[in-house]
């Protein structure tokens, strides 16, 4: 199997060295809201990669460890050696000072929330900003001495070296978080870097874009025939907009109905891709196929190992009766890639695997060609729009690739399907219904493995428990829970205890990202 990658060496880029921070692709994606090209990549990854992407600027993310442990992570070599400019937040400040001679120490009073900065000295970093202002802090650690050559830019009442800089080199370093909107002219803060500092050229693009990706797909395709598989999302959606524009008849759509989707989806989809943007689309019945693969299976984990496994097999099987076909397209994304650990970090841990990523099998028959693999979800809504695609299915929530196999929680049956999907469909109906749909980033129904006792009329009944989850966010990558009014709430209840027998108590998750993740597996 090989997977062919964007080609982006015409561009100026920002690199992201990941310490493990929940902000990193935050970092990312702030960098790309300046039009300038980021990518991430793991503290630990071979050197040599680093230098091949020969980046303009290199920001050190924070991260969960104390640099005053032993074989903690570190800054590799190669970052002192390739002479650009260098921004440390957090622990990429501590860990750039321990490292330069300066001493970090774990403090007793910890800052985690606002904290009013103070600016004592001039610097590039903080040029247009004023003296004072809130930033975000969340560490445990910070620098009690500075490193030789470095000079102080900045403070809090507890930490006394908020903000520093090399007097001679382009060396850069912060306390606190500009990335988060909870940081006053944090936006400001990594513009100076990103482009005075690092003088980065403003070429990420989202109409050179399309048309650079256009031109990439007919170079990697180069006459052949490609496979898509469509799910309905938006991913899948702009990667089939994308590939018509590219190839045209070339590009043949299967549409597996694996029985895990939303109510009525199916038809939908179909009626959508067919009508609206006149794809060539297969619709393959696999429903009966995807239950029993997962019959008896429980682990979140192996589920999608199975649902995104036997996606292939049928995509196999399909390829064989169209004949020719060389090239398998996914919509894959940059987050799916990053979260599946895909970015080869030595230390790499697996928070959940994706099917367009984890799932694949080695033996795979054909080529990947993934136009989105390097683009965050907004970039790929944006892409969407662009590209024509209607604005209610490019609006529409993110589904899980899975799709209800990671809602409902252990084995998968057909029954439970059924129960969850009925429920899912009232909870977005009402949301629809109340104008709440767009306040909310993502919002369906999870189905728990537990029964709960009630009482419907003068009879009891012990049935399922519905889970409702509503988030709100930018990135998905960190997510607050969504305040729904409590009357919408009683109201999505009653229909679903009332209209599905099968259903005796609902519950709403009130958990963000982090601690727990969107969907529930």
């Amino acid at each position: 199997m090989k997977k062919l990658s964007v080609n982006n060496k015409n561009i100026d880029k920002i690199l992201v060295l990941d310490f493990g921070s929940q902000y990193t692709q935050l970092i990312a994606r702030r960098v790309r809201e300046s039009d300038v090209y980021s990518e991430i990549l793991p503290w630990d990854i071979d050197e040599t990669k680093i230098k091949d992407l020969d980046p303009k600027g290199i920001i050190l993310s924070g991260g969960p460890n104390s640099v005053t442990k032993s074989f903690t992570p570190r800054i590799p070599q190669i970052v002192f050696e390739l002479s650009i400019p260098v921004l440390g937040i957090c622990y990429g400040m501590q860990t750039l000072a321990e490292q330069m001679g300066g001493h970090v120490v774990s403090v007793d009073q910890k800052e985690f929330g606002h904290s009013e900065l103070e600016i004592h000295n001039d610097s590039r970093l903080f040029h247009g900003i004023d003296k004072k202002l809130n930033v975000w802090m969340s560490h445990g650690d910070q620098v009690q001495d500075l490193p030789d050559g470095f000079k102080l830019l900045a403070s809090t009442k507890t930490a006394p070296i908020a903000a520093m800089q090399h007097e001679n080199l382009p060396y850069y370093a912060i306390q606190f978080h500009p990335e988060v909107t909870h940081t006053n002219h944090g936006e400001d803060i990594l513009n100076n870097f990103i482009l005075n500092i690092c003088a980065a050229n403003t070429d990420w693009r989202m109409d050179d874009l399309i048309a650079s990706r256009i031109d990439e797909i007919k170079n990697q395709v180069q006459g052949n025939k490609v496979l898509l598989g469509l799910s309905g999302g938006v991913d899948s959606s702009v990667t089939a907009a994308l590939l018509n524009k590219a190839i045209g008849k070339k590009l043949t759509c299967v549409f597996v109905d694996n029985g895990l989707l939303r109510k009525g989806e199916a038809d939908q989809v179909m009626q959508t891709f067919k009508e609206n943007m006149n794809l060539n689309v297969i619709k393959s019945d696999s429903k009966e196929i995807f239950l029993r693969h997962l019959k008896n299976i429980e682990d979140p984990e192996q589920k999608r190992k199975v649902i995104g496994r036997t996606f292939i097999d049928v995509f196999d099987a399909e390829a064989i009766k169209l004949k020719d076909i060389k090239f398998l397209a996914q919509g894959t994304i940059y987050p799916d890639v990053i979260e599946s650990s895909g970015s080869e970090s030595k230390e790499a841990r697996v928070i959940k695997s994706h099917h367009n990523v984890g799932g694949l099998p080695e033996e795979m028959e054909l080529d990947l060609v993934e136009p989105l693999r390097d683009l965050f979800k907004d970039e790929v809504r944006r892409m969407g729009i662009e590209l024509g695609i209607p604005k209610e299915m490019i609006d529409r929530h993110p589904f899980p690739g899975p799709g209800l196999g990671v809602r409902i929680i252990g084995e998968i049956t057909k029954e439970k399907t059924k129960i969850l999907q009925e429920a899912d469909h009232i909870f977005i109906e009402e949301l629809i219904n109340a104008d709440l749909y767009d306040s909310v980033s993502q919002a369906f129904a999870v189905l728990l493995p537990v029964k709960s006792v009630g009482v419907v009329g003068d009879e009891r009944r012990y049935a399922e428990v519905i889970a409702l989850r509503a988030v709100e966010t930018v990135d998905f990558m960190t997510a607050k829970w969504a305040h729904l009014p409590y009357e919408f709430l009683e109201n999505v209840s009653n229909r679903i205890v009332n209209e599905i027998e099968d259903v005796s108590r609902v519950v709403f998750d009130i958990s963000s990202k982090p601690p727990a993740t969107i969907e529930w597996e």
